[in-house]
């Protein structure tokens, strides 16, 4: 294995989720002074190529289009195990839709160069759109593969396992690939002090759009076909209800129910 990239996503921790608010002048997300946090699948897809890394040798890269103020939470997939980062950074990326956001992870992918596979997680906790796997992949030019749960090698392919409506499906890769990852894939090591402190010593490296030359109006709102509606931040309760009468009419009212809600 020559290299594996792994794209990350800084999104706001959802501790404090209820300081998100969104500029209407833009019509995106207002995040600065919001603690952030990696994806949560991000890590699932960091610690696939990790564990790939350690059986086969190679690099791992993390990637991200941020600004520049998450140096700190990529410090934490650096103390994972990543070898490096590359953090893609310019005013003109703010405000990108998954389209234009797949074309700057694209243009970072070549830059860094040879590459045998992409990993990313399913979907981001903040847009939950499950889009920018499958974009990259095209702006790529090469295979992709969501919703993967299961990865094993036959000598240099990978054997996928993906999760499908009813079940699962297994299919037989080559490389170089896309794959975008579910939580049921693995589970994220535990970060050790040793690998918080070796961290610090590790290499960010900040890139603009000078670095990667795409069209200005391929990127940011300008570039971006889809805009937000709306936000809002809803509140859940749970429903309560009292079941009446005798032992057996409560079991049969009760049976009732968990079939009604689809629990069997």
């Amino acid at each position: 294995m020559n290299r594996i990239i792994v794209c990350i996503k800084p999104v706001p921790d959802p501790k404090h989720w209820d300081k998100v608010s969104m500029d209407s002048d833009t019509q995106t997300l207002k995040r600065e002074g919001i603690p952030s946090v990696i994806n949560p699948l991000d890590k699932h897809a960091l610690e696939a190529a990790l564990e790939i890394r350690e059986s086969q040798g190679g690099e791992v890269v993390l990637l991200s289009m941020a600004p520049p103020f998450v140096e700190s939470t990529l410090r934490e997939g650096l103390a994972m195990g990543a070898d490096r980062a590359v953090l893609l950074s310019d005013p003109v990326f703010a405000g990108s839709d998954t389209l234009a956001t797949a074309n700057i992870l694209a243009a970072g992918c070549r830059w860094i160069g040879k590459w045998d596979m992409v990993f990313c997680g399913n979907l981001s906790i903040d847009g939950s759109t499950a889009q920018v796997g499958a974009q990259l992949a095209e702006f790529l030019d090469l295979p992709s593969v969501m919703h993967v749960i299961g990865l094993e090698w036959q000598d240099a392919n990978p054997i996928i396992t993906q999760k499908i409506e009813h079940g699962y499906i297994k299919l037989k890769a080559s490389l170089p690939m896309v794959v975008s990852v579910r939580k049921e894939l693995n589970k994220p090591r535990y970060i050790p002090f040793t690998g918080i402190i070796a961290a610090e010593k590790k290499e960010i490296k900040v890139l603009s759009n000078e670095d990667l030359k795409l069209e200005p109006t391929l990127l940011g709102l300008e570039g971006s076909p889809t805009k937000m509606a709306g936000l809002e931040l809803r509140q859940f309760a749970r429903a309560r209800e009292t079941l009446q009468g005798s032992v057996e009419e409560i079991v049969e009212k009760l049976v009732d129910k968990i079939y009604q809600y689809g629990i069997i």
